[in-house]
């Protein structure tokens, strides 16, 4: 029995399509919902599926057009392999399809994969990157995008082995649950990609051309995404090398070709110069927009969450850095020899920072609904800045650990940061935050609360200033810091004693060996 395939209803508006591809050649066997062919109305591009499995039998060839309802192409449901009944068997592809069956079969089974539990607090993400190409086939387990949340990136692993059918486009924004891909899910394997190179044509000129060397309806013609990059740069699709089927400028060939007009642009020395000054402003006046990322959106609104719904105060103090630095600068050797790590300024600051919350509990607590929960451990959280954007992991029970442990969790948590591969648990649950401006050269600053906790200490650059001591004018090397408070739970007596002991502890550091 044979099904007639007719040109769907593709809008209220179009009333004719043209053929612009075939993917599939006469007398292929095709699977039920197999893309067949695609179809080119004057708004859009569209793919066509087959209607059931077995064997086509094209009734119109590329370019022609089409009226709503004409019959395309037929499908011998009967018929099996790669030939209809009565037909003479073909020479070419003949062996390749069928090499194609018996490696890999389609089970009929959809594999839908939705978005994740990726923490508690994330109710979306952003689908970043698409690591495998729609149509691509791919193993259990593989990974095939990646997703971004407001406080890491993801990989995305693919739930079966099989075709993958894009849902979700780069940059859609998806809560959790909702669809991001398809798997046809398939037995065995699809042909090594070398039998496909194989299979190609050679590329020559601007497009694809086919075995004969003539150029198809396909060569130098751009997809829809690509013929869009394409018009707001203002160029051509014919001059463009297509990589996709039979030549077609696809939407990686457009992104690029617009990258190399950016880089390699020409000038124009054949204009003299004019002996007049001219009016015009000189020089390149670029301007361009960028899409805001998950993580800078979720930054964004917090801060200004911060900013709205604390009763946020700073307090400053100055601190005499010097004794820190003779201390180190006297066993930095020692102790990168022996603990395999630097000896740096956060490891003072975080213990000073500990010892002072425990005697000012209001510091380190935070406002839950109309109750205050003070917490008995300090889960101290250093604000690292990561090529996408501010993120604060975490240094649990920062209390109960020693200097080398301390800065060996910086470090690492710095690394991850930066790599972004920090998980959700290292940056969550932190009642007090460090943030070190200095070392962008800040010399002061009023950092905002890292919301819900309740303060935050801000460290800057060190300068040397003449500082009056004991009747004396001497050159010292000083640091401002600062400590953002929520007034609501913090008050002033509290906040500002809770500085001065930080700075007590960091002038005379063995305070902090001694607990006193």
């Amino acid at each position: 029995m044979s099904i007639a395939i007719k040109v769907p209803t593709v809008g209220e508006s179009i009333t004719e399509v043209t053929i612009g591809q075939w993917f599939k050649n006469e007398g292929d066997y095709v699977e039920m919902d197999e893309v067949i062919c695609e179809l080119e109305s004057d708004k859009a591009t569209f793919e066509l599926t087959a209607e059931a499995a077995g064997v086509l039998h094209i009734k119109a060839e590329e370019g022609e057009t089409l009226d709503i309802g004409a019959v395309i192409c037929e499908i011998d449901t009967e018929a099996s392999g790669n030939q209809g009944e009565g037909a003479e068997p073909k020479a070419s592809n003949s062996s390749e399809t069928t090499k194609v069956q018996t490696e890999s079969k389609a089970t009929g089974e959809i594999k839908e994969m939705v978005v994740p539990t990726v923490g508690e607090s994330i109710t979306e993400v952003t689908l970043a990157t698409w690591l495998k190409e729609d149509g691509d086939y791919v193993e259990l387990d593989e990974i095939i995008a990646e997703v971004d949340s407001d406080k890491a990136t993801f990989e995305l692993p693919a739930e079966a082995a099989g075709i993958l059918r894009h849902v979700a486009n780069e940059g859609d924004t998806l809560e959790i649950g909702g669809l991001i891909c398809k798997i046809e899910v398939t037995e065995g394997k699809p042909p090594s990609t070398s039998q496909k190179d194989a299979e190609k044509p050679a590329v020559s000129g601007s497009g694809t051309t086919q075995a004969d060397g003539k150029e198809t309806y396909a060569t130098g013609h751009a997809s829809p995404a690509a013929a869009k990059i394409l018009a707001e740069k203002g160029m051509d699709p014919k001059d463009i090398r297509g990589t996709g089927k039979d030549g077609r400028v696809t939407k990686e060939d457009a992104e690029k070709a617009q990258k190399i007009q950016k880089e390699s642009k020409p000038t124009s020395p054949e204009k003299p110069e004019e002996s007049a000054p001219s009016s015009k402003t000189q020089g390149d006046r670029v301007s361009r927009r960028e899409k805001m990322t998950s993580l800078r959106k979720t930054i964004s609104k917090r801060l200004v969450a911060a900013k709205n719904e604390t009763a946020m105060l700073t307090t400053f103090n100055e601190v005499n850095m010097k004794p820190i630095m003779d201390l180190r600068k006297q066993y930095k050797d020692m102790f990168k020899e022996k603990y395999e790590v630097n000896l740096g300024f956060m490891s003072f600051f975080t213990k000073a920072t500990c010892m002072a919350l425990r005697e000012w509990p209001a510091v380190n607590a935070q406002i839950d609904g109309n109750e205050i929960v003070y917490n008995d451990f300090c889960d101290i959280s250093i604000a690292v800045s990561a090529p996408k954007g501010l993120v604060v992991p975490v240094i649990r029970n920062a209390e109960k650990l020693s200097f080398s442990e301390i800065e060996k969790e910086v470090v690492r948590l710095a690394i991850k940061a930066r790599d972004g591969k920090l998980t959700i648990d290292e940056m969550t649950g932190g009642t007090f935050t460090i943030t070190n401006g200095g070392i962008f050269g800040s010399m002061m600053s009023t950092p905002i609360i890292n919301a819900p906790q309740s303060a935050i200490l801000g460290m800057h650059n060190i300068v040397e200033r003449p500082m009056a001591v004991n009747g004396e004018v001497k050159i010292l090397p000083m640091m401002y810091l600062a400590l953002s408070y929520d007034h609501r739970i913090i008050d002033g007596r509290e906040s500002v004693s809770f500085l001065v002991r930080v700075k007590q502890l960091l002038e005379d550091p063995a305070r902090l060996l001694i607990g006193v």
